[in-house]
């Protein structure tokens, strides 16, 4: 049972939000602190934040030989409204007793899709921003979870979008997995329970080794195709550090921006929070806190237009520290 409904959260009087952060390991450390931080300086405009510090990754295997701790997944379902996720190393080598736990995570809470949209800075404010696209990623299922299986249920799950939806699959060679997925994307508009709202919506399709050549406002993509291409759009916008992402449910939503744990620099203090503090803006967005996820963003697009505080992976010298308090200011 979860604490409460998703969608009532920012509709009901509050008087507080309570948010797990797990920074897990490498960089993860650095950089949710970084948005913990951005979310404090909030003030009244989302429900006074409480923070509950829970373990999972690597490091807590080798200490306990858990990656993921069941005490943090009950936390997470009684105690806390969302979450944010900072990296984890897991090792590319076969380890007995070790999984994901990031990959658990997403399946113990339902967190069926990972929103990343990819939207890269105007020069001036207000002006339309060059790149601009969302890649909606399955989250629970295809390759990436070891898992390839064929279900039939009585509802199912859906991506909407508003302009135009592409479909990103390889049904021209694995036709009963990507086959599904296409044809159940296809088949949303047409469902009883729509009534239409989806007319509006042009829905495409494109091969996934020829999608990376394109750019799309919103792209719909099995696990291991939607990870791929975006990581890959991180690029048209500078780096990884750049990138956020939201894994959503229907009960939980959970921030986890885009990068990885960089263990070749972490403990360095020159990690990009960007990404992080954008995932907390659009998690706190998701939860319906729009005023508070818009200033975030906007002084993180401030900071990113002026240019003179950037970490090194945008050409800068600044350090994470630094970042996060021309990021403060502006807000």
């Amino acid at each position: 049972m979860f604490r409460a409904p998703l969608r009532s959260l920012s509709t009901t009087a509050r008087k507080s939000l309570k948010i797990g952060l797990i920074p897990a390991d490498g960089i993860g450390r650095e950089v949710i602190p970084a948005a913990r931080a951005a979310i404090e300086a909030l003030g009244s405009d989302i429900p006074k934040p409480e923070f509950v510090n829970l373990l999972a990754g690597w490091e807590t295997f080798t200490k306990t030989g858990v990656a993921l701790p069941q005490e943090t997944v009950d936390i997470l379902r009684s105690d806390c409204d969302c979450a944010l996720f900072g990296s984890v190393s897991s090792p590319s080598t076969k380890v007995t007793g070790y999984s994901s736990p990031i990959v658990a995570l997403r399946k113990e809470l339902d967190l069926y899709a990972n929103i990343r949209p990819v939207l890269s800075v105007a020069p001036e404010a207000g002006q339309k921003a060059a790149v601009d696209l969302i890649v909606v990623r399955e989250n629970t299922e295809c390759l990436y979870v070891k898992q390839e299986v064929q279900t039939e249920t009585a509802t199912g799950k859906e991506a909407r979008a508003t302009r135009q939806l592409t479909i990103i699959h390889k049904s021209n060679v694995l036709s009963i997995t990507d086959g599904l997925f296409r044809e159940t994307v296809r088949g949303v508009p047409s469902l009883p329970s729509v009534n239409g709202k989806y007319d509006s919506v042009t829905i495409n399709e494109q091969l996934v080794d020829s999608a990376v050549y394109s750019v799309f406002d919103v792209m719909v993509a099995p696990n291991l195709y939607g990870d791929i291409l975006s990581d890959a759009a991180a690029a048209l916008v500078g780096s990884l550090g750049l990138v956020p992402s939201i894994n959503a449910g229907d009960n939980f939503v959970m921030g986890e921006p885009v990068h990885g744990s960089a263990p070749d620099i972490a403990g360095q203090g020159i990690s990009n929070p960007l990404a992080s503090i954008r995932s907390a803006a659009l998690m706190l967005r998701h939860l319906g806190y729009t005023k508070g996820a818009d200033r975030m963003d906007a002084a993180v697009d401030q900071v990113i237009r002026e240019g003179t505080t950037l970490t090194p992976d945008l050409n800068g010298k600044s350090s994470t520290a630094e970042v996060l308090d021309a990021v403060l200011k502006r807000m």
